[in-house]
Parts: structure tokens; C-alpha cells; sequence
């Protein structure tokens, strides 16, 4: 039973690494895609966000939630480490 728990803790662990992984590639993407829209400032944008809505605006809400974004990759971040460590323990024993 140790060693089929110690197996999943351990596929948990595997598995968030994975995830963070993905989160990380999605970060990266998107803080592009900002770079890319902050300078060119196209039209279409402000069709999409609404006609009241202005570049700052958006630049502001697009920042708040990559900072969002990143507090909850670096919870999850706490976890996977946090599974990691716990993984290696049950190993040992």
C-alpha cells in the first residue's frame, strides 16, 4: 500500500511540474501578445473591450491580471515543490 501511495504522490508531483510547465509557456504568450498590442495599439481592440474603454485602461486591467496570473502560478508553485520533497520522503523510508 506504501509503495502504490508513494507512486501517486509522486505522478501528482510529476503532474504539476507539467502544469507549471504549460502555465509558464501561457505567461510567456501572452506577456508577447501585451508587447505586441501595447505598441501597435490597434482599433480592433477597443471594438472588442468597448467603446468607452481606453488604452490605458486596458493596460492597467492586462497587467493586474498577469499579476493575478503569477500569484496563482507561484501558490501552485508552493504545492508542487511542497508534493516534490513529501514524494522523496516516502521513497526513503
Amino acid at each position: 500500500m506504501d509503495d502504490l501511495f508513494t507512486k501517486k504522490v509522486r505522478t501528482a508531483a510529476v503532474a504539476g511540474w507539467w502544469t507549471l510547465l504549460i502555465f509558464y509557456c501561457i505567461l510567456l504568450i501572452q506577456w508577447l501578445a501585451y508587447l505586441l498590442i501595447m505598441t501597435k495599439q490597434p482599433a480592433g481592440i477597443l471594438c472588442i473591450w468597448g467603446s468607452s474603454v481606453t488604452w490605458p485602461e486596458i493596460r492597467t486591467i492586462w497587467l493586474w491580471a498577469m499579476v493575478a496570473f503569477k500569484l496563482g502560478i507561484g501558490m501552485m508553485l508552493f504545492v508542487v515543490i511542497w508534493l516534490t520533497l513529501w514524494a522523496r520522503q516516502l521513497a526513503k523510508k
